[in-house]
């Protein structure tokens, strides 16, 4: 039997604030309303969603209207809105995603559902689906506590307080307070997650905020070619190997769309946007910073993109940042970048 769109609305408003809480993730419950910014999740209280009324009918849960605009609409709007999807194919495709994971449990209830496939982009859907925002968090301190003041359009990272971890199948699970990265594909649809579990007693100098474990970085989902992604993507853009590396250059390019790839490797293959004409790339001094940024240079040239290096005078980027200060780091920006992106990008930041 296929299934139409009212199918899918239907199916999607009997999880109204599950969808709400994945999509939406910038409101919050108020009564019998989710309350936020607009379909495209910024923060606010213009736009409320109905999380109770009747089975059909423009009052019936799932239904929302946007006051300040006017808008209005179901859940499947939302999903195109804060995904910023465009054929409704992929809107579908995420819809049906979404409804294959299983409702969210109280935390304090005993038993659990059954698994996701270990590492894949379904688990990876999952675990962002239990997340919160940073703000106010471990992972806003942890941010902080590396020199990384630039918060805004960080909505790609989230806070999970009791994140499992296991060192390997003979160990017991732990839990641990996590910060959540979104790996996203270039229309905003997750394909993966990046976990980097924190220590809740400090940050050492030791290990920066994260957890004293063998491995407290880890990635799951489909990686290739995507990234974590920090601004709108524009015909200028700057890409990185780690989350902490590409936002202490935001620091000092706050206006500059940013694209984290979680490893040198991973770098070397992400996807460009269709627009872009330039791109900035903050590597890591280290071998393997060298080899991506060969492969990526070779990339760019073929397609046309006019490519610009950004080196780090220490190891990498957020050691400048902690170690240099955030001035010497916008002065080493100043001389590497264009001179028509210093204005256009790093206007506030001199």
């Amino acid at each position: 039997m296929v299934e139409t769109p009212h199918d899918l609305a239907t199916r999607l408003a009997n999880r109204v604030e599950a969808v709400c809480r994945h999509y939406l993730s910038n409101g919050h419950r108020q009564g019998h309303y989710w309350l936020v910014g607009d379909v495209r999740n910024t923060p606010g209280q213009s736009m409320f969603v109905r999380l109770k009324g009747p089975g059909s009918a423009r009052r019936a849960a799932g239904k929302w209207t946007d006051a300040a605009t006017g808008e209005h609409g179901d859940l499947l709007d939302v999903i195109r809105g804060s995904l910023r999807l465009v054929d409704f194919r992929d809107v579908a495709e995420e819809a049906r995603a979404f409804l294959s994971m299983p409702y969210p449990e109280p935390v304090n209830r005993i038993g659990g559902h059954a698994p996701a496939p270990r590492g894949s982009t379904e688990s990876a859907r999952r675990l962002l689906a239990m997340t919160q925002p940073i703000g106010r968090t471990l992972v806003e301190s942890y941010l902080r506590n590396r020199g990384i003041t630039a918060l805004c359009d960080t909505g790609a990272l989230r806070y999970h307080p009791r994140c499992y971890y296991r060192a390997d199948d003979y160990v017991p699970t732990e839990t641990w307070p996590a910060m959540i990265a979104a790996v996203t594909d270039l229309s905003g649809k997750v394909t993966g997650a990046h976990r980097t579990w924190l220590d809740p007693m400090g940050f050492s100098d030791a290990c920066l905020g994260r957890a004293p474990l063998s491995t407290p970085r880890r990635a799951m989902g489909n990686l290739l070619g995507h990234a974590v992604r920090f601004g709108a993507g524009s015909d200028v853009m700057v890409a990185g190997e780690g989350i902490e590396t590409t936002l202490s250059v935001r620091s000092a390019m706050p206006h500059l769309a940013s694209m984290a790839a979680l490893s040198a490797a991973h770098l070397s293959a992400i996807v460009f946007p269709h627009k872009l004409r330039r791109l900035y790339i903050a590597r890591d001094n280290d071998p393997a910073g060298d080899i991506a940024v060969a492969t990526l240079l070779e990339r760019t040239r073929s397609l046309g993109i006019e490519a610009i290096m950004l080196t780090p005078r220490l190891a990498d980027f957020n050691e400048d940042l902690r170690l240099l200060g955030l001035e010497a780091l916008k002065a080493s920006m100043k001389l590497q970048v264009a001179q028509e992106d210093i204005t256009r990008f790093m206007s506030s930041a001199f």
